[in-house]
């Protein structure tokens, strides 16, 4: 092929021949350039490769020491702080422990309860950055107290109890001026609306507390004057109603599967026989994907073996940023193995294909995705079946 080339080009005139040369120079000298390129981004990949390892080694390092650290704290909630913030994990400033313990995730609440309750100063101002992190306005008493009290248990101290109402009752007056002439209103209503919420709905107690015992009870409690009685018999009939949700830390449910989960967060999930969204807390753990309704519910809305799946990005005209769990070798009507429950509570087989969810952000769509991958598990004999299952079909069509 060469001796073509300079057969060729003895056949042209001399000027022709050194600009045909000078380009062969210049293609040769690409080339090497480009080789040159080769082998440099074949070291960079190399080095990002050897950060992206350290990162993710740092990473399960971190989480490893996160996991700990709650542990620690749910067995002993002042030596479990000081090894996150010995390990970076929290700062030592009343904020940061402040919103870790607001956010809660694998805390024992009431170890949460037993933290905030201590009297020192420096809990004292963890206990008012926590209780600041609740949005009370323009919410009724009995919801305030609704949310406030989900987040923790009181502990069984009656001066850790005070403290820690002191601090609702002033956080809840400055979060809607007006409603109470002071914070002692506030207070004493507070322990008045526990107190009704636990005669009420506790068995033991045979005699109820009637709507007039409760006006009367708390007759001059607002600076030495009366509070509205439809105010209070609204307050009656909310307790009544519907009693308060104590958080319990009970071992013998589903609670210690979804403790320390791999992520969790609200996310969009799209119906299966109804393509309707509604909003789910999903939780990740042990290989399963699980989704409530709140992130309190102690039982689950539906449960999702992530055996043998495939999680993929997907378009969606109606929501972004979207991802959905499916099976790879899938028929026209194979459903993915999940339970759900039912609106009797009964726990029935879901009626997915696919499972679509759509995330608030990229970066949170990512995350996900990333996470689940990790979790799903692959049992060895999908693929047997699988590839039986094809030969068959091509059996049939031939």
């Amino acid at each position: 092929m060469k001796m073509t080339a300079e057969s060729a080009l003895l056949d042209l005139p001399i000027q022709d021949q050194e600009i045909l040369k000078a380009i062969w120079r210049k293609k040769g000298i690409l080339l090497e350039e480009i080789e040159k390129l080769k082998r440099e981004l074949k070291d960079v990949n190399k080095e990002i490769e050897q950060v992206e390892d350290s990162e993710e080694s740092k990473s399960n390092s971190r989480a490893k020491q996160l996991a700990i650290g709650k542990k620690r704290f749910n067995s002993d909630p002042k030596k479990g702080m000081e090894y996150l913030i010995d390990n970076d994990i929290v700062t030592h400033d009343e904020k940061s422990i402040a919103e870790f313990l607001y956010k809660g995730e694998g805390l024992n609440k009431t170890a949460i309860g037993d933290y905030l309750g201590e009297k020192d100063e420096f809990h004292l101002k963890v206990l008012n950055e926590f209780v600041n992190l609740h949005k009370f306005s323009g919410l009724g008493l009995d919801k305030a107290l609704r949310d406030f009290l989900w987040n923790f248990r009181l502990p069984g101290e009656a001066q850790k109890i005070d403290r820690m109402m002191e601090a609702f009752a002033s956080r809840y007056c400055s979060c809607n001026p007006g409603v109470f002439l002071n914070t002692d209103t506030c207070y004493v209503l507070s322990f008045a609306i526990i107190m009704l919420n636990t005669s009420l709905h506790n068995p033991s107690v045979k005699e109820k507390p009637t709507v007039d015992r409760f006006i009367s009870m708390n007759r001059g409690i607002n600076d030495g004057k009366d509070l509205p009685d439809e105010l209070l018999i609204n307050l009656f009939d909310s307790i009544k109603k519907e009693p308060f949700k104590i958080p319990e830390d009970d071992d013998d449910d589903l609670t210690a599967t979804f403790f320390n989960p791999d992520k969790e967060g609200w996310l969009l999930k799209q119906g299966g026989r109804y393509k309707t969204w509604k909003k789910r807390w999903f939780l990740l753990t042990d290989n399963c994907f699980y989704y409530f309704e709140l992130p309190q519910d102690r039982e689950p809305k539906g449960i999702i073996p992530l055996e043998n799946l495939q999680i993929r990005e997907v378009g969606d005209q109606k929501k972004p940023h979207c991802f959905e769990l499916y099976l790879p070798e899938q028929g026209p009507t194979q459903m993915i193995k999940a339970a759900k429950t039912d609106s009797e509570g009964r726990l029935i087989q879901g009626k997915h294909t696919t499972y679509r969810m759509s995330a608030s952000s990229a970066e949170t769509k990512e995350a996900w995705i990333a996470c689940i991958r990790k979790s799903v598990s692959k049992d060895p004999y999908y693929d047997m079946i699988a590839a039986r299952k094809k030969k068959a079909g091509l059996s049939k069509s031939n």
